[in-house]
């Protein structure tokens, strides 16, 4: 890069000796600034590059959708996947996609083989070649399947979801057709979380607070599609962090939106129990989700009986983000 960028002072120089070579001047400077820019922000081996911030014209979407489902899954986790399709998947209406997202970029013969039959079957996999699939890039999986969402879907609403989780798709759209499609974030809300210092979620560049600031936690939440377009027209910007979930939060946390918090999102790091009135329920076994359908098929209910393991909350936005999560009694 340094010889880069001696040869375009060099040039820029001789340029400079002649009074009426000033336009070249403007040409050769903006020249190595736009080259200069392009390699500094090649990504590290093994890591995915950022999606662009401009792409050139596209043709209309080929696909439509009133509801988005977004699953992000792993390449070997085709059970999990099966369960979800058999599940609560199954009755899902003409207007609502869903498509599991898994990255494939390094992936072995077989696993790619796998995978290229589990998508000739069900035609439902939303494979990432530039992405290596890895705890390590969720955050760059989150940009890279909103950027292609953005670009290749004609819709309102995406629900992200991951492939733990057991959601009601028929009450989340009968809800959704009340809102105004427009700058919604919603779902189950932290603003107290402390910045991990070590382990599996440590964030090592985190340098904005000691709190992350708020976001909604990631086994389910929904966006507006105008909040993923603003994602993805920004992605080369962001900064990102090691939660994808805190990532997002940050993103949107200087934009005017509508963070909405419902404690019918059962998405924390574990599952507040079974309530019949929950929408999204997070950290399932595959034996949780069969009997939750099978539940729901014979008696229209989520829950054989409903249990509670932890209190919940009801995110006061009226004071500091450290004092927003009073649990209590009472609540879903």
């Amino acid at each position: 890069m340094n010889l880069h960028r001696s040869v375009c002072r060099h040039k820029t120089a001789l340029a400079i000796g002649t009074v009426s070579s000033f336009a070249v001047v403007l040409v050769f400077l903006a020249k190595c600034t736009s080259e200069t820019q392009k390699q500094g922000q090649r990504a590290a081996p093994g890591l995915a590059p950022r999606p662009e911030q401009q792409d050139p014209p596209t043709p209309a979407k080929a696909l439509a959708a009133f509801l988005v489902v977004l699953i992000t899954t792993g390449p070997k986790y085709t059970e999990r996947r099966s369960i979800i399709r058999s599940t609560w998947l199954a009755q899902r209406d003409a207007d609502v996609l869903a498509l599991f997202v898994v990255g494939t970029q390094g992936l072995s013969a077989e696993d790619r083989q796998n995978l290229d039959t589990e998508q000739g079957r069900h035609r439902d996999l939303l494979l990432l070649p530039e992405l290596r699939d890895s705890y390590e890039n969720l955050t760059l999986k989150l940009l890279h399947m909103y950027s292609w969402l953005d670009r290749s879907v004609d819709f309102q609403f995406v629900l992200k979801a991951d492939d733990d989780t057991f959601a009601r798709l028929d009450l989340l759209k009968e809800e959704l057709r009340g809102r105004g499609p427009a700058r919604l974030y919603w779902g189950f809300f932290s603003g107290r979380g402390r910045v991990k210092t070590a382990g599996k979620w440590r964030e090592s560049s985190w340098e904005l607070c000691d709190y992350y600031l708020p976001y909604a936690l990631g086994g389910g939440y929904v966006l507006s599609a105008d909040l993923v377009r603003y994602v993805r027209l920004n992605a080369a910007y962001f900064k990102t962090w090691q939660s994808e979930d805190v990532s997002l939060g940050a993103w949107l946390a200087p934009v005017d939106v509508r963070r909405t918090h419902d404690p019918r999102f059962d998405t924390e790091y574990k599952s507040r129990g079974c309530s019949n009135k929950y929408l999204v329920t997070h950290k399932q076994s595959l034996e949780d989700m069969l009997e939750k359908q099978q539940t729901l098929r014979r008696h229209g209910r989520l829950c054989r009986e409903e249990l509670r393991l932890r209190l919940s909350y009801v995110y006061d936005w009226s004071v500091p983000p450290s004092q927003c999560c009073q649990r209590k009694d009472g609540i879903p």
